[in-house]
């Protein structure tokens, strides 16, 4: 922040008519006007030297301040890469938080996957279980039938009859 008591400075001057002196008071840049004397005409040297003096001033005051330029931008440049520092933090710690979140439910679902698999499982087993039981049924009533043909037949040969000639299922 630059603050001027008298006159306002122009940096691009290349002559400057009259040198100012600065001074730096935490972080603030006072451009005084300096009282300095116009140089007499009679001798040249000694014009040299205060024109010589006044350049120096001069570059004195522009290295002040392109050298405060410098520091504003690195200022500027470390507080950006802090935020940026700090925005990616953020954007680490919302990932690695959905991320477990995720797992999570995959994990989920594979126990709930694992759960159906194991219900279907034990549905298959049930039904082969049915199964058997009405393949033993079955079984069971043929073997009976079986018996009875078998009795049957001993009774027509101990008989000496002949079974009837109509259909089996309408009966005798």
């Amino acid at each position: 922040m630059v603050e001027a008591e008298a006159a306002p400075v122009e940096v691009a001057k290349e002559k400057p008519e009259a040198p100012e002196a600065m001074v730096k008071t935490e972080d603030k840049l006072v451009v005084h006007d300096a009282k300095v004397p116009k140089p007499s005409k009679s001798s040249k040297g000694s014009l040299d030297r205060d024109i010589a003096l006044a350049k120096l001033e001069d570059d004195k005051r522009i290295s002040f301040i392109k050298a405060w330029e410098d520091g504003e931008k690195t200022k500027a440049q470390n507080k950006a890469q802090k935020k940026t520092a700090e925005v990616s933090s953020w954007e680490n710690s919302k990932k690695a938080a959905l991320d477990s979140k995720l797992k999570k439910y995959e994990e989920d679902l594979e126990k709930k996957k694992a759960e159906y698999g194991e219900r279907i499982k034990n549905k298959v087993a049930a039904i082969h279980k049915q199964a058997e039981e009405k393949r033993a049924l079955v079984e069971a009533k043929r073997g009976q039938e079986l018996l009875k043909v078998e009795e049957s037949t001993a009774k027509f040969r101990a008989t000496n009859t002949a079974p009837p000639k109509g259909f089996g299922c309408f009966g005798a």
